[in-house]
């Protein structure tokens, strides 16, 4: 039975990777729960899947506490590059 759902639906092929996995310290919704407001808004808005952390970092960087306007037209500009990077790398340009 096995055998069918692999073949069907390729059932744990994430399983079977053979890199190291990665441990979280602390749950991802606690330290999304944890995020400034604004912060939390703009992921909720954003393109692409960020991470709590990640964002968070460039919050930081970017002085959020201090200037939440300045850290989210940071965290705009970074996501912007991404997805101009991104489109090319699906057109095939370089």
């Amino acid at each position: 039975m096995l055998e069918q759902l692999e073949q069907g639906r390729r059932v744990g092929r994430n399983l079977r990777s053979g890199l190291k996995r990665r441990r979280r310290h602390v749950a991802p919704m606690q330290v999304y729960d944890s995020l400034p407001m604004g912060l939390r808004k703009w992921l909720a808005s954003d393109c692409l899947p960020w991470s709590p952390v990640s964002a968070q970092k460039i919050w930081n960087r970017a002085g959020g506490a201090r200037n939440p306007a300045a850290a989210l037209t940071r965290l705009n500009e970074i996501e912007q590059a991404m997805l101009r990077r991104d489109a090319r790398v699906w057109s095939g340009k370089s």
